[in-house]
């Protein structure tokens, strides 16, 4: 009889903890916009690097004969100016975007996260000086200190990312702050100071893993703003730089254009719009399996 006990209970399911990443998995698989999302930006992701090796045409080829083609089964999504196949630039163009918002939110969550944990357990001068200097940053408008800031490093992938990330870091560093303030006084936070944990580890391994949740959710919801923000910037010519086909870059180099063939302006504005809306129905998902107010 124990043994039979022993055998229901190894089979019956172990429930996923709130908050673990399968906890959050299920959450999202039980959104069917989210999961709609998610397939989205992974098959234009995946699609972006074989494209090169599937397409009939490359995105770099150019074929003046074939200027101005609107959609049709030989060129599915059009045409451009120089005759280059609009499916290929989009595909390949795609990497550069998704590219730069998840790198850049990431830039941004780990500078945030170093600056606000050392404000935030340190506190006084230190933390009145960090703050201070954040008040400066937020001073200006995100696209503004971006543009800014790119039009002094100059344009191009990495130098968007480093843009972007520097402009991004203040609102992570204020809420890490912000979490770490609620929970240095925790129990377990004065235990390892009684052992005479070092202050490096105590904030490695106790005050930023149970402070980085809320910001989990912000890089979801942020990625969304950093694509957005990274097609803004190459469409003012700041960021990545024509014949590269960044959708930002497409969008500037066809708006001369919209009128007559109003095709190469509105595909690359769909896509863009496809892949924020998507970005930001995964994080709508990702924050309600991490908000206790919204669990079941």
């Amino acid at each position: 009889m124990k043994n039979k006990k022993i055998d229901k209970a190894a089979k019956k399911p172990k429930s996923n903890k709130p908050g673990s990443l399968p906890y959050v998995w299920s959450r999202i698989r039980q959104r069917p916009l989210a999961m709609t999302g998610l397939i989205f930006v992974l098959a234009i992701f995946v699609l972006s690097f074989i494209s090169p090796y599937t397409l009939k045409y490359s995105w770099e080829t150019i074929e003046m004969k074939a200027r101005y083609q609107t959609p049709s089964l030989t060129h599915l999504l059009g045409t451009d100016e120089l005759g280059r196949d609009e499916l290929a630039r989009i595909l390949y163009g795609a990497k550069y975007t998704i590219s730069i918002g998840f790198i850049s939110t990431g830039v941004s969550a780990i500078l945030g996260i170093i600056i606000g944990s050392i404000a935030g357990y340190f506190g006084g001068k230190v933390d009145n000086l960090i703050m201070r200097c954040l008040d400066v940053f937020q001073a200006f408008p995100g696209i503004l200190l971006a543009i800014a800031i790119s039009a002094v490093l100059g344009p191009g992938f990495t130098k968007v990312i480093i843009a972007m990330g520097i402009s991004g870091l203040a609102g992570y560093a204020r809420m890490m702050r912000a979490n770490i303030l609620s929970i240095r006084s925790s129990e377990y936070v004065e235990a390892a100071t009684s052992i005479n944990c070092t202050t490096g580890r105590i904030i490695l391994r106790h005050i930023i893993p149970n402070a980085i949740s809320p910001l989990i959710v912000q890089m979801a919801m942020g990625i969304a703003s950093a694509g957005l923000q990274a097609s803004a910037l190459s469409f003012l010519g700041f960021g990545v730089q024509a014949p590269t086909p960044e959708w930002g870059s497409m969008l500037s180099s066809a708006r001369s254009f919209i009128r007559d063939y109003p095709h190469m302006c509105v595909i690359p504005g769909i896509f863009i719009m496809l892949t924020v809306l998507s970005f930001n129905l995964v994080g709508d998902a990702i924050r309600d399996a991490l908000d206790p107010k919204l669990r079941d």
